[in-house]
């Protein structure tokens, strides 16, 4: 066999698939698992969406190459649309790209960017690995920027040092913020654009998350006055509408940061599959109050898991946005032996803060997106583990 890319041995083993092989292991043991480890919306697509597809995918026009380098107009307008409704944000077409989900995007816009050590990428952390791997792969360097509690899981950009920031291509944030929940305030995405104008950095705001709120609907950073001199945000109908398997998703902002993004898939991909653009644009513009319905959903089973956890004795704040909530653990405990503990002695299957970063030790994430026929149960059920598990004393080793 061939000698692999070493560009491979600089990344761990990518971190839900470490998960997936826990819980199998776990299930041969005979153990009757609940799995609230990966964010994977388990609430069906809307009937509306996939009837639309029905109809899209017999479309001719669409079982051909897409040819129009950044997608169909006709999504590529829809999300200029709902910008405006959504954000107040006015886009030109040509400031719009579609993606094959938001993953593609973020990862690609770094080999787009970054090529060599002194090429530095100011990662949140703790934060979706993609970021960081990414970085790695394409030979450049990731600088954490440290999430706390007490700063609101806010980046301190003061505490950059002069060098890394006039070093730095790209400056990668998350809000609403997975793993830990939290939004950004308008002030901070401010601060942001004077940052990034004065060390000239590219800011990369992954905004999937923007629709799964509980109280005041999540800003876009492309509100904030002068954001699209400095940088682009990415989305995707993943979260938005559970079409996480649909793989669509797009990135809007800088039109010359756009354009090179698209140069570089143009060598990658071939594109969206048409008929999926199509259903896409006819999500955007015909909502159905679905977002509304699914909000109540995931609200419900956020205050269940708080609210349990809270009488097992967890500190854990109720989560403004998002379906995860980000669990301190008792002081000095390993996040990945405790997640190990719990599922070994209980079946239930959380995601290890240290898995998210330096950072992310001392907390687990539970997600609201668990499958089976009476969620409510199952998260009771859950909770009711966790508190023996914590009355053993198991989770205070």
């Amino acid at each position: 066999m061939q000698i692999i890319s070493g560009r491979l041995e600089r990344v761990p083993s990518y971190l839900f698939a470490q998960l997936v092989s826990a819980r199998k292991e776990a299930e041969k043991k005979g153990l009757s698992i609940i799995d609230l480890g990966i964010g994977d919306p388990d609430i069906p697509t809307p009937p509306h969406i996939v009837e639309r597809m029905r109809e899209a995918v017999q479309n001719p026009l669409y079982h051909r190459y897409d040819e129009t380098n950044k997608g169909l107009p006709l999504f590529r307008e829809a999300v200029v649309r709902w910008y405006r409704r959504r954000f107040g944000v006015e886009l030109d077409i040509e400031e719009v790209l579609t993606l094959i989900g938001c993953k593609e995007g973020l990862a690609h816009i770094i080999w787009a960017f970054v090529e060599k050590p002194d090429d530095i990428v100011l990662v949140p952390d703790p934060a979706y690995p993609v970021y960081r791997n990414n970085t790695l792969l394409a030979g450049g360097t990731p600088y954490p920027m440290p999430l706390k509690r007490e700063n609101g899981f806010l980046p301190d950009l003061k505490a950059i040092p002069g060098e890394i920031a006039r070093k730095a291509k790209l400056m990668f944030l998350n809000y609403p913020n997975n793993p830990t929940g939290s939004v950004a305030t308008r002030e901070f995405f401010e601060e942001v654009v004077e940052f990034a104008l004065k060390n000239e950095i590219i800011v990369c705001h992954d905004c999937a998350y923007s629709e799964i709120y509980y109280d005041e609907p999540p800003i876009s950073f492309l509100s904030v006055q002068g954001a699209k001199e400095v940088g682009v945000e990415f989305h995707s109908l993943s979260k938005t509408y559970n079409m996480t398997g649909w793989r669509i998703g797009f990135v809007v902002g800088n039109e010359k940061v756009i354009n090179v993004l698209t140069s570089l898939k143009s060598h990658l991909d071939s594109g969206v599959f048409m008929a999926i653009q199509d259903v896409a644009a006819y999500a955007l513009d015909n909502p159905q109050g679905y977002p509304e319905k699914m909000r109540a959903i995931y609200r419900e089973r956020r205050d269940i898991m708080v609210e349990g956890l809270r009488e097992a004795g967890f500190d854990v704040p109720y989560p403004p946005a998002t379906f995860y909530i980000w669990v301190p653990l008792p002081p000095n405990t390993s996040s990945g032996e405790w997640a190990g503990r719990l599922l070994n002695e209980t079946g239930i299957v959380l995601t290890p803060g240290r898995g998210y970063g330096e950072n992310g030790e001392g907390y687990v994430r539970i997600a609201l997106t668990i499958k089976g026929d009476d969620v409510g149960d199952l998260l009771r059920e859950a909770v009711e583990r966790i508190k023996k598990f914590m009355k053993k004393g198991e989770g205070n080793r």
